[in-house]
């Protein structure tokens, strides 16, 4: 049976209800409170400057999204897998003409 939770998240001013599984409480917390640090950031960043709440916001999406990119491309394990197969079937023909 997954235990749920009800919770308030804070960010950019705003609360949000959310009904999350227990175990996961501490992550979804630790993402709200990234959101809301880096939208305080561009807020100080671009204090004065005419963006409206929406750019803010973009900017931090775009932010998170180029780090889960960057994440994804770091962790791509296709060319050792393919460089391995290469080398797997080099050393089976080897092995077989012996």
């Amino acid at each position: 049976m997954d235990d749920k939770i009800k919770i308030s998240l804070q960010m950019g001013g705003a609360t949000y209800p959310l009904t999350i599984r227990r175990e996961d409480e501490e992550i979804v917390r630790n993402a709200a409170k990234q959101v809301d640090t880096r939208l305080n950031t561009y807020r100080e960043r671009y204090k004065g400057a005419p963006l409206k709440q929406e750019h803010i916001i973009t900017l931090v999406a775009y932010q998170f999204a180029l780090e889960s990119l960057q994440h994804q491309q770091r962790n791509n394990t296709e060319p050792y897998t393919q460089k391995i197969a290469e080398l797997t079937e080099l050393l089976e023909n080897y092995f077989k003409e012996d």
